[in-house]
């Protein structure tokens, strides 16, 4: 399963991402919430891939980085340290937000909306759900002339392939 945006919001509401089960929220879960500086962004941003164990990115080699058109007001993830770590520790965090240099950051410039730890996107512990925030799907030839950018995650191939 995937959502991208809306459907990451979804996700994450149920619980299926970070926790694989729907499950019902308390003041402890991870969420999204408004952008941190409280409207609406769109623009091309720049992700790296921090873990492949999700087989919507078995094409992906950590590190690479990928450029991805977003457009929301209820981006930015937010959950306790506690998660956060145990999200990193089992490979959880499949992208991040990056500055020019590829480096994760929560300067508003490359973070839009003031993730924790740049995180924008995330697994179930087995990695076969998926979500994130910047539109995977909105790739195709002449889309983007005038921005460059690595826009073809191969997410979809990727999962065709695995779950096929």
């Amino acid at each position: 399963m995937c959502g991208l945006c809306n459907g990451f919001q979804a996700l994450i509401k149920l619980g299926l991402v970070p926790y694989g089960k729907i499950i019902e929220p308390d003041e402890n879960c991870p969420t999204l919430t408004n952008n941190a500086i409280g409207c609406h962004r769109s623009g091309i941003i720049r992700v790296r891939v921090a873990s492949n164990k999700s087989p919507w990115l078995r094409f992906a080699q950590v590190g690479d980085i990928y450029s991805a058109p977003i457009s929301h007001g209820e981006g930015r993830f937010i959950a306790s340290e506690e998660l956060i770590d145990e999200l990193a520790a089992n490979g959880q965090i499949a992208t991040q937000y990056v500055d020019f240099d590829g480096n994760a950051t929560g300067d508003i410039r490359f973070n839009p909306n003031g993730c924790m730890y740049a995180i924008e996107g995330i697994t179930s512990p087995d990695g076969r759900i998926i979500g994130k925030m910047g539109h995977a799907e909105r790739v195709g030839k002449g889309l983007y002339k005038n921005v460059e950018g690595n826009y073809f995650m191969r997410m979809f191939e990727s999962a065709v392939q695995y779950f096929k």
